[in-house]
């Protein structure tokens, strides 16, 4: 996973520890955890959208 071991990530994690404080961390998560459900979404709607406009296309085709 990106060249990381463990020791790294629990380095990393300390250091954000120490950054943001302990009480912020679950704010952080849920943060990231929606700008990934939207991004998904995002691009699923996307791929949606071009699957219709395929369909489109082939029928006047």
């Amino acid at each position: 996973m990106f060249g990381l071991g463990m020791p790294e990530l629990i380095i990393i994690l300390v250091i954000i520890v120490i950054i943001f404080g302990a009480g912020k961390l679950p704010e952080i998560g849920a943060g990231i955890g929606k700008g990934i459900k939207n991004f998904k979404e995002a691009t699923k709607d996307e791929s949606k959208q071009k699957t219709i406009e395929e369909d489109k296309a082939d029928k006047e085709s």
